[in-house]
């Protein structure tokens, strides 16, 4: 400890003394629907849905709509 200041800066590294009386509290915030992934999950609602369609739509447009090529048309 610095005896110029009375503030100890390996202090901030030990373990408190005294656990947090709102640690039970705010364990909500991270349990059930509230955990990482459902948070996570409900950040792009349809996008599922939207991948799905679009992956559908792509491969029905290269199997059905094969453009014919017609050499020499409209070239006049």
């Amino acid at each position: 400890m610095d005896p110029h200041t009375p503030f100890d800066p390996q202090s901030l590294l030990k373990k408190p003394t005294r656990p947090d009386p709102w640690a039970r509290i705010e364990t909500w915030r991270y349990t059930g629907p509230f955990t990482r992934w459902n948070r996570f999950k409900g950040a792009f609602p349809g996008l599922g849905i939207a991948t799905v369609a679009f992956a559908g739509y792509c491969a029905y447009e290269a199997v059905f709509m094969k453009e014919e090529k017609h050499h020499g048309e409209g070239h006049h």
